[in-house]
């Protein structure tokens, strides 16, 4: 079980972040979950400066469905960075292992398939009470640290673009 408040974060500081534009793909299944993740995700990046007119929500039917959108998003090459945001809980059959299993590799593949940055940001717990912890209860909100990691990941392409592959940047 996580020990840390997943919405402790410092401010990351990213100058122009104001010029991201970023995809957040969200199921609607388990939505008492994913609501919570893709508002939290909001927060953070217009708190960091991200303009609400940049951000971009896709909502898809479930977690499984995620892989499609995501691709079809890093594909157009729109967007800096894609936020994947679902909830998968376990239930009496296997269903759960096949879904997770795909959409952790279907996350992968964007990742490694283009060149834009996507980001997973999907609970597989094995309880609702668990997803609920991790998506604004006891344990923060998971969402929090996808926007976060959404904003590195497109400071740190930025910067090996800039520095044509030089290791060492950074202000983090």
């Amino acid at each position: 079980m996580a020990t840390v408040n997943l919405s402790d974060y410092k401010p990351l500081h990213i100058t122009n972040a104001e010029d991201f534009s970023i995809g957040i793909v969200f199921s609607e299944w388990n939505d008492f979950v994913t609501y919570n993740l893709r508002d939290a995700a909001l927060e953070i990046l217009e708190k960091e400066g991200v303009k609400p007119e940049n951000i971009r929500l896709f909502p898809v039917p479930g977690a499984f469905e995620l892989n499609y959108a995501s691709m079809q998003l890093c594909k157009e090459r729109k967007y800096d960075a894609v936020i994947a945001i679902g909830c998968v809980i376990r239930g009496e059959t296997p269903h759960f292992d096949f879904v997770c299993s795909a959409v952790a590799q279907g996350i992968k593949d964007c990742n490694i398939l283009t060149d834009t940055p996507t980001i997973f940001c999907v609970l597989t717990d094995d309880t609702k009470e668990q997803s609920i912890a991790r998506s604004g209860g006891d344990l923060g909100n998971k969402g929090v640290e996808a926007a976060v990691t959404a904003l590195r990941m497109i400071d740190f392409k930025k910067n090996l673009s800039e520095k044509k592959g030089n290791i060492g940047f950074g202000h983090l």
